[in-house]
């Protein structure tokens, strides 16, 4: 639970050997490189490498042949041993891409030949009735023939309202439900008539080509060529399989050493080089120190320092946390991982919203229906919320048990309470509302003060003992936290957890620190005394800055007010399944019961993540957390 330390590495050297460094480096995923020239002078003449990638072309050469016939480069590949990578194996593959790109070309012939007879084969289908050769109807001089659907409706309205016109003939050939499918013929010196008829009654043209023959004529002259065609695609496939059965292997052997040596190449980018020499920079962890040490002892060439970061250095983080934390990680990122001389906060996250999450989602059943989800999420589908949905829905069923309910049923486990001692549930959230609102409370008030705790220890561990000691969310502040809050719950409760005249004690010095914050905090930060420019300035901005302090304390420990709103809502909405339900020992009601708790479980659930994750972003992180830290990426070369 805690930030990895981290080492910074300096390597000077022959640049003749650069990419075997690159390679020892980079052995173990455990190097975070560096731009070289951020950490040298400018002044020494060493300059970035400005190179052409020789790998980056024949890499996407074989992922366009491996594209091209649909099969995987990383599917059980094999690296075979000694492979090596030269102008014959550039060769290679251009020869092999060339052989399969051409019978490439051919299948894609067939299958536009294929295309063409299927399609005339759906377009000539609707003719069959037509027993005359289609060659003799295109060749009429004195007639222009149209091809295609006329409606139900059009058809009617032809046959009552054109039956006596000698220039309208349509021939049916073939009908559906919709309509029928056909011919008809006019005259060239009334086409134009004839068509805007035929366009009145909603008549669909069809574009056929013509062929020799009777419709089932030429239809069964193109099923005998697709037969063909689907034979010469079945010919050319296997000369393709064949080709990769025996060419495959040794393609993606290629290819994995060109990944390789690629990620070896785009690694050069961040070192610099001057002549013959060149200077490679990054960070370790102080927990691989010592086998990095070791690896880079087979490079006598190089020279290699390792040190603790420089003060005013930024190295990258990772956090270190144990299994409990680590799903967590994901909203830590979320809002932004802590700088390096920051504290890693995923423990406290991780402790606090599952807490929370738990107490508004309390529910045996329901909780153990998101912990199954959440665990079969992950297991199934990588999902970073499967894992906390984990801890969170164990949480609910803890909480659950508290108070009494297994999917809405509020009896359930009394002969399990009976069991153990208890008369009854430990809490009937329903019958003690205002206990559930004063807990939530509670938990705001022991949750904002320990959020300005580790912000006190933050800026201790960053030396900003000023700001530790007298900003709004120092020392100062807690003072007056504490005072303010002992204060309101002796004037609730009639008294106080210790006596009302040290809390106002309390109150009165913190405010007074606070309104002096500008002045006290740079004499210990910065050292000196900053001496406001104006009097009056100074006094206003500050007494309207205290007010706005305490507002935020009110407006933080009531947000938290939420926490037991949605206790009482969930036992509400739980309430109202069972009325709509009725009669539980029925099928309805049971029916009933269970699509409502579907529904609450998608829908509080949804709500309660979204509110417990708000109350750790805006109520808890914005005292003490900055997120400003950069992530530890280590390089990867296999």
């Amino acid at each position: 639970m805690a930030i990895e330390k981290m080492k910074f590495v300096r390597i000077n050297g022959p640049a003749s050997q650069l990419n075997k460094l690159i390679t020892a480096c980079c052995a173990d995923g455990n190097f975070h490189p560096e731009y070289a020239g951020n950490f040298i002078s400018q002044s020494m003449g060493y300059a970035a490498l400005n190179e052409e990638n020789p790998y980056s072309q024949i890499l996407a050469n074989i992922r366009e042949l491996a594209s091209s016939l649909g099969v995987s480069l990383d599917e059980d590949a094999k690296k075979i041993r000694g492979t090596v990578v030269d102008e014959r194996s550039k060769e290679y593959i251009s020869s092999v891409g060339e052989t399969l790109n051409t019978l490439g070309e051919e299948v894609k012939n067939l299958s536009e030949q294929l295309e063409e007879c299927t399609d005339g084969i759906e377009k000539y289908s609707h003719f069959t009735g037509l027993n005359v050769g289609l060659d003799e109807i295109f060749e009429c001089k004195f007639i222009c023939p149209r091809f295609g659907f006329l409606p139900k409706d059009g058809y009617l309205k032809l046959t009552k309202g054109y039956c006596e016109n000698p220039y309208i003939l349509f021939c049916p050939c073939s009908s559906n439900e919709a309509g029928y499918w056909g011919a008809y013929f006019a005259p060239k010196e009334r086409e134009d008539e004839i068509d805007g008829i035929f366009a009145s009654l909603h008549f669909e043209r069809l574009h056929i080509p013509s062929a020799v023959g009777t419709t089932d004529d030429i239809i069964q002259s193109l099923n005998q060529n697709i037969e063909l065609i689907r034979q010469q695609q079945k010919e050319l496939d296997e000369k393709i399989k064949s080709i990769w059965s025996t060419e495959g292997e040794k393609i993606k052997s290629l290819y994995i050493k060109l990944k390789e040596l690629n990620a070896v190449f785009e690694l050069r980018k961040y070192a610099v080089h001057h002549e013959k020499s060149c200077f490679f920079v990054g960070w370790i962890p102080a927990s691989a120190e010592k086998k990095f040490r070791k690896r880079l002892e087979k490079y006598p060439e190089f020279v290699t320092e390792i040190e603790d970061p420089e003060k005013n250095s930024s190295p990258p983080v990772r956090l270190k946390n144990v299994i409990f934390s680590r799903p967590y990680t994901y909203f830590v990122k979320m809002y932004g991982l802590p700088s390096y001389s920051d504290i890693d906060i995923t423990a406290f996250v991780a402790a606090t919203y599952t807490l929370l999450f738990g107490i508004m989602f309390g529910d045996v059943g329901q909780g153990f229906v998101l912990a199954l989800g959440g665990l079969l999420a992950w297991k199934f589908k990588k999902l970073e919320l499967g894992k906390i949905l984990v801890p969170c829905g164990i949480s609910s069923m803890f909480f659950g048990f508290i108070f009494g309910s297994v999917f809405g049923f509020e009896e359930l486990l009394d002969p399990v309470y009976h069991a153990i001692g208890l008369k009854s549930k430990p809490l009937s959230v329903m019958d003690s509302i205002n206990t559930v609102l004063l807990f939530a409370i509670g938990i705001g008030v022991t949750l904002v003060i320990l959020a300005i705790v580790i912000s006190i220890i933050t800026n201790i561990k960053k030396k900003k003992l000023g700001t530790a000691l007298f900003s709004e969310n120092g020392l100062a502040g807690l003072v007056v936290y504490i005072g303010g809050a002992n204060l309101a719950y002796s004037f609730m409760a009639g008294k106080g957890i210790f006596p009302t005249k040290i809390s106002t004690v309390m109150l009165l010095v913190g405010v007074v620190v606070l309104f002096c914050k500008e002045l006290l905090a740079p004499v210990l930060d910065e050292g000196r005394f900053k001496k406001p420019d104006s009097i009056g300035d100074f006094i206003l901005q500050n007494l309207f800055e205290c007010i706005e302090y305490i507002l935020s304390y009110f407006s933080n420990t009531v947000s938290f007010l939420r926490v037991g709103a949605f206790v009482i809502v969930h036992a509400s909405m739980m309430m109202v399944v069972f009325t709509l339900a009725g009669d539980t020992s029925s099928v309805k009601g049971m029916i009933v019961v269970v699509l409502g708790n579907i529904v609450v479980i998608a829908l509080e659930g949804l709500l309660t993540g979204i509110q417990g994750l708000r109350l750790e972003f805006y109520e808890m992180f914005s005292r003490f957390y900055e997120g400003e830290g950069r992530p530890f990426e280590a390089a990867k070369i296999k």
